[in-house]
């Protein structure tokens, strides 16, 4: 049973998704004190408050915190920022240098009388001797 589990633990993809989410709370960190510490008091300076979380909206004698919300938006629009820029784009650039000069044919098709696996050239299935018809592409 614990062999079982064991097995579950160390394999691969759940080690990998364990350290990426290490890895994103310690980054949303960063990105929200970057928002909060840096960002905030610019964009405040420009509107003469130095800080958002400051700005509080009272409806019925509850406080909405609409400053924190302001906050948490900012942190979200800068974390997308980054991970497009820094993280999306060159991943996309290096998939593509890498798959420069592949094509999308595929060297094996499938044989649609016996469904079996057959060269993307072939006129007829070595399985069932069926002719196969050749798709033109423009």
């Amino acid at each position: 049973m614990f062999k079982g589990f064991r097995d579950f633990l160390l394999r691969g993809n759940v080690v990998d998704l364990a350290v990426a989410v290490v890895i994103g709370a310690a980054f949303s960190q960063i990105v929200t004190a970057m928002s909060k510490d840096l960002f905030t008091p610019i964009i405040g300076a420009i509107g003469g408050t130095p800080d958002f979380s400051s700005f509080k909206y009272s409806l019925n004698g509850s406080e909405l915190l609409v400053g924190d919300f302001l906050n948490a938006i900012i942190s979200f629009v800068i974390t997308a920022f980054v991970i497009y820029f820094f993280i999306v784009v060159p991943m996309n650039r290096i998939t593509a240098r890498i798959n420069k000069g592949k094509t999308d044919d595929p060297a094996e098709q499938a044989c649609s009388e016996c469904l079996s696996l057959i060269p993307a050239k072939a006129t007829r299935c070595k399985f069932c001797t069926s002719y196969i018809k050749i798709e033109k592409k423009d």
